[in-house]
């Protein structure tokens, strides 16, 4: 007998129906904050900003349909996905929409150009514009209320990750960064460091004997010495330093992590 068991066993039965008679207070401010989202229309600020954030992801999934991970996700939808007419990024399929959210949102996080939200450590958009599309595709929705789902789930998926409680209300749609850099978060403020002092300095890779990064230990350990190349700090920072900017192509090119010159720098 499991002590889960044992203890449902030593509940009387009045306690039992107390306990399943319905949601507590939480869930039923949260669920009508939910459902009322339909209706509450968005600040001119938050609405513009989940536009911004809905062709940032959108553009994630097509650049990440063309990645191992995108492919992977293609080929699911090829070989066993149902029936459907939800869109699949990047490619002329459909599929139902529980698998159109899957394959898209694989597609969205497969190359690190998705948003992140500092504050939750998370990647919202990968989730919940993928969510967002294929449901509002299979109910017909209006352009007005997708962006109203958007904004929904950037607020409620960040704020569970924070424990929903604590926090000053705000739109978390608008504390999501969209990235310059198609690499890690913790990368991007080290690469801006970098073409800032070029742009103000003009430099080339030979001149520069040391590179000094400075990152939180929260972070660092998420993008030190990594064998991918767009989550290695070391690497990117060296492509920087020879190309004068990274690229897509560069920040997802590994083979060219053996690269000597490359190597050299990153050991700076």
């Amino acid at each position: 007998m499991t002590a889960t068991t044992a203890i449902g066993l030593a509940l009387s039965p009045a306690r039992v129906f107390a306990q399943a008679s319905g949601p507590g207070p939480e869930m039923s401010a949260l669920s009508a904050y939910m459902s009322a989202a339909a209706s509450r229309a968005l600040p001119a600020e938050a609405a513009e900003h989940a536009k911004h954030h809905l062709l940032d992801t959108l553009a994630s999934m097509i650049s990440g349909s063309e990645l191992i991970p995108g492919q992977a996700a293609l080929r699911y939808i090829r070989s066993h996905a149902g029936k459907g007419t939800a869109t699949i990024a990047g490619s002329a399929l459909t599929a139902a929409p529980i698998d159109a959210a899957l394959a898209n949102g694989v597609m969205a996080h497969a190359d690190e150009t998705d948003d992140s939200h500092n504050a939750s450590r998370s990647h919202p958009g990968a989730a919940v514009v993928p969510a967002a599309l294929a449901t509002g595709e299979e109910f017909g929705i209006d352009g007005v209320h997708f962006l109203r789902a958007v904004t929904l789930g950037y607020d409620i998926g960040t704020r569970v990750v924070m424990a929903m409680g604590g926090f000053e209300f705000s739109y978390e749609i608008a504390l999501t960064d969209i990235k310059k850099w198609t690499v890690g978060s913790p990368i991007q403020g080290p690469l801006d460091a970098v073409d800032a002092i070029r742009g103000k300095r003009p430099f080339d890779a030979d001149q520069v004997q040391r590179v000094t990064v400075r990152l939180a230990p929260s972070v660092a350990a998420v993008v030190d010495n990594r064998d991918i190349p767009d989550i290695c700090l070391q690497h990117m920072i060296a492509v920087m330093l020879l190309d004068k900017t990274v690229s897509f192509h560069a920040a997802h090119d590994k083979p060219r992590m053996q690269d000597r010159p490359l190597c050299a720098s990153a050991r700076k």
